[in-house]
């Protein structure tokens, strides 16, 4: 079983950086598609970035070219580095696992806690 704890969060003012990670203890990290979402106070959870087992990623439009989603695989770990930050990124962060099957064995989608970014004016 994977488990998943984020960090990096804070209070970061516009226009400014931080980098979240999301460190992934058991096995089976590198054959996970892994992925951020967020969630801002009365607004759905939505995805950030995603990456493949195989380093693809993908963005939410309204984040591409200021958010950049990483994997170290022999850290068990993905990173969210996000610049340029704006008050309309302010939300709960959270990583997510996605659901794999290996050798005909389902190993269920994961959640993180959630880590907490504010972009202040």
């Amino acid at each position: 079983q994977v488990q998943l704890v984020e960090s990096g969060g804070g209070l970061v003012q516009s226009g400014g950086s931080l980098r979240l990670s999301c460190v992934a203890s058991g096995t089976n990290f590198n054959l996970r598609a892994m992925g951020w979402y967020r969630q801002a106070p009365g607004k759905e959870r939505e995805l950030v970035a995603g990456i493949t087992s195989g380093g693809n990623t993908n963005y939410a439009d309204s984040v591409k070219g200021r958010f950049t989603i990483s994997r170290d695989n022999a850290k068990n770990t993905v990173y969210l580095q996000m610049n340029s930050l704006k008050p309309g990124d302010t939300a709960v962060y959270y990583c997510n696992a996605r659901e794999v099957v290996i050798s005909l064995i389902r190993y269920p989608e994961l959640w993180g806690q959630g880590t907490l970014v504010t972009v202040s004016p």
